[in-house]
């Protein structure tokens, strides 16, 4: 009668271990933690050209605008739902100036300045 009582307990406190290992334990919680990530437009120029790159994940509006010297709109155009933004800008017959290019997204507002001389 021992026997068959000590194997009852044993196969009793084996099944609940498996249980509780395979819940986990009974106090621990998984925390996510969503990842949010802000980028920044990558612009480059090259000779008279100026690239800009977004990321725009959100996928949120982007405004991207020219202004010269005298801060008069040269350049508008709203990119709707694009999760990549990529716009070259060809300065090669633009007037000699100073311009600001200024690209707004969710996240912010940045701006590059485009020598022409």
């Amino acid at each position: 009668m021992k026997s068959v009582l000590k194997t009852i307990t044993v196969a009793a406190v084996l099944f609940a271990g498996a249980v509780g290992f395979a819940n986990g334990p009974a106090k621990s919680e998984v925390e996510k933690k969503l990842v949010t990530v802000e980028l920044d437009p990558v612009f480059v120029k090259k000779g008279d050209t100026l690239l800009i790159n977004l990321l725009n994940l959100s996928q949120e509006n982007v405004t991207l605008k020219v202004y010269d010297s005298e801060g008069r709109l040269v350049f508008s155009e709203k990119i709707e739902g694009e999760v990549v933004v990529e716009k070259a800008f060809n300065f090669e017959k633009a007037y000699e100036d100073e311009y600001t290019v200024i690209v707004a997204d969710a996240s912010g507002t940045y701006k590059e300045k485009v020598s022409v001389r």
